[in-house]
C-alpha cells in the first residue's frame, strides 16, 4: 500500500508558489481542519461463480472499516451485461445490490460499460431499447449523470460510456447534452468550490504509455476522446480530483493542479488475482480543499477462478 503525499518545503518562495509547485490549490481561508474521507470501489464485475458473493462481502466489510464520509462507486457494477439479457443479468444485480445494501454510507455510481444490458443478448432475445433501462432500475438512478453536494465539496458523476457500431463496441465519450448539462451545473457553482469528478472510463491515463511503449495511443474505447472538452469546461473552477476506473490498476496522475486517481478494481484481473501488480481492492482519499491524499487498500481475496475460464 502506498500512501500519496505531496508536502514541499522550499525556501524564499511564498505559500501560493509553494503550493502551485507541490501539484496543491492555494489554500482556501476557509479550509476545513479536518478532511472529508472518501472510500472509492470500481470495477466490481459482480457474479455468482468462484465464490464472488463471499469476497463481495469481505470487501464490503472492508470499505466499512474505513468509516469513510462520502462512499463512490466508479462503474461495472456487473459483468458482462452487454451481451446478457435482463433474466441473465439478474443474478448478478442481485449479487451487486448485497454488496451495495451492505456498504454505509450508501454509495453513489457511475455507470460502467459492463452496466449496460441487452445490447447484443447471447440468448437470442431482442435487444433491449435502452440498454441503460436495468441499471437505471436496479440502482434507482433517474439519471446516468447527476451531482451532489457534500462537506464544502461539489461531485459530479459522468456517464462516460458510448454505444459505437464497429468491432470496439462503445467508447468513451462525454456527448452534447451531457455537455450541456455539466456547463450548467458548473454554472452554479462557485469558483473556489473544490470538485470531485466521478468516471468510469479515464479522462487521462498513462496505462498505455507505461505497458506499450511512450508512442501507444490510448484505445477510445479505453479512454474519454473529448476529454480534452471536457476538462475545458474545468476552466474557471477547481477540479480538485478525477475519479476513474475501467483499467483495474492502481495509477494516480497530477496534471496543473488536479490529481487524476484510476482506482484499480474489487474483481482485480477479472476474478483472476492482481492485474500489473494491484490486487483485489479499493482506494481512500482524504480530500482537502487545496490537496488530495490517496491509499489503495487490497482487501485480502485470494482468486478462486480456475485457469481455464
Amino acid at each position: 500500500m502506498s500512501l500519496i503525499r505531496n508536502r514541499r518545503v522550499l525556501l524564499g518562495l511564498g505559500a501560493a508558489t509553494l503550493a502551485l509547485l507541490a501539484g496543491r490549490w492555494p489554500e482556501s481561508p476557509a479550509a476545513a481542519a479536518r478532511p472529508l474521507k472518501v472510500a472509492f470501489f470500481t470495477d466490481i464485475h459482480a457474479r455468482t461463480e468462484w465464490d464472488t458473493p463471499e469476497a463481495l462481502a469481505q470487501a464490503a466489510a472492508a470499505i466499512n472499516a474505513q468509516q469513510a464520509d462520502v462512499v463512490l462507486c466508479g462503474g461495472d457494477m456487473i459483468t458482462d451485461g452487454y451481451d446478457a439479457s435482463p433474466a441473465m443479468a439478474a443474478p448478478r444485480w442481485e449479487a451487486y445490490r448485497a454488496l451495495h445494501a451492505a456498504i454505509h454510507p450508501e454509495p453513489v455510481s457511475v455507470v460502467g460499460n459492463h452496466d449496460l444490458v441487452g445490447v447484443e443478448p447471447a440468448d437470442g432475445s431482442s435487444p433491449a431499447a435502452d440498454p441503460r433501462a436495468e441499471v437505471r432500475a436496479w440502482m434507482n438512478m433517474p439519471q446516468t449523470y447527476r451531482s451532489f453536494d457534500q462537506g464544502g465539496f461539489h461531485f459530479i458523476l459522468l456517464d462516460s460510456i458510448e454505444l459505437t457500431p464497429d468491432e470496439l463496441k462503445y467508447r468513451g465519450f462525454i456527448g452534447p447534452e451531457q455537455m450541456d448539462w455539466l456547463r450548467a451545473d458548473l454554472a452554479r457553482v462557485a469558483a473556489d468550490t473544490p470538485i470531485v469528478v466521478v468516471t468510469h472510463i479515464p479522462l487521462l491515463t498513462g496505462f498505455y504509455q507505461m505497458t506499450g511503449g511512450i508512442g501507444e495511443p490510448v484505445p477510445a474505447n479505453r479512454g474519454v476522446v473529448n476529454n480534452r472538452e471536457v476538462l475545458a469546461a474545468f476552466e474557471n473552477h477547481r477540479l480538485l480530483a478525477v475519479l476513474q476506473g475501467h483499467l483495474h490498476v492502481n495509477e494516480l496522475l497530477r496534471w496543473k493542479n488536479t490529481t487524476f486517481i484510476t482506482g484499480g478494481a474489487v474483481c482485480g484481473k477479472w476474478w483472476r488475482g492482481p492485474w500489473h501488480e494491484t490486487p483485489e481492492g479499493f482506494g481512500v482519499l482524504l480530500l482537502h480543499p487545496d490537496r488530495v491524499e490517496w491509499e489503495y487498500h487490497p482487501y485480502g481475496w485470494e482468486a478462486r477462478r480456475p485457469a481455464s475460464q
